[in-house]
């Protein structure tokens, strides 16, 4: 839990969820990719890492929101 809000961080952090290197951008990329894999292993591999990488989509979102409340 951030108490004091600090906006130059949050300029800092956003940056990881957009953009070609983004959280968002890399998520987006696993779950498309899954579409295409012929293994079925493979898919639910892909499924897991695309997920998590929406898990870090809402972690880096909280903090920032955090960082800018108020």
């Amino acid at each position: 839990k951030i108490k004091k809000p600090n906006a130059a961080l949050a300029k800092v952090i956003i940056t990881q969820l957009g953009g070609p290197d983004g959280e968002l951008g890399a998520a987006t990329r696993y779950l498309s990719q899954r579409f295409g894999m012929p293994y079925d292993e493979c898919k639910g591999i892909l499924t897991d890492i695309g997920t998590e990488e929406l898990a870090h989509v809402e972690m880096i979102s909280t903090i920032v929101y955090q960082l800018t409340r108020n």
